[in-house]
């Protein structure tokens, strides 16, 4: 069987993802390590001990193959990553309360409810909430 082990999330500031993407989404860090001359290698994942085998790589988002994706990406209004909650509204009440800027309010998308915000390191982010 194949699973997902990591991916990567392209940032502007790797030590300032880091401190959005724990202290305020709530994920834990799973590795920290500085590689020398500041550079910082960052994985992430769930909280709670949650999906243990699935991490995040902060990912320094500078050079000629990250910079015009990420510009793309963004300028087309895509989010980089989807993450799933199990309640779209009390996250989106909880982040909004935190100063998280949301681009897109929670709405209905077919068999989701989603919102969009943006992780202040250069990307935007889905929540998705399946409907039951």
């Amino acid at each position: 069987m194949i699973k997902v082990a990591m991916t990567s999330v392209y940032v502007d500031d790797v030590a300032k993802a880091h401190a959005f993407y724990t202290g305020v989404l709530g994920f834990e860090t799973r590795t920290r390590t500085d590689l020398g001359d500041g550079t910082l290698f960052v994985t992430v994942g769930a909280g709670e001990g949650a999906q243990r085998d699935l991490e995040l790589l902060l990912e320094p988002g500078q050079g000629p193959i990250a910079e015009p994706y990420r510009r793309a990406v963004r300028e087309a209004g895509l989010p980089a990553i989807v993450f799933s909650v199990t309640d779209l509204r009390a996250e989106y009440e909880r982040l909004r309360g935190e100063g998280v800027n949301f681009v897109q309010e929670p709405q209905d998308q077919g068999p989701v409810l989603t919102a969009v915000l943006d992780d202040t390191v250069g990307n935007l982010v889905r929540l998705a909430q399946p409907k039951d």
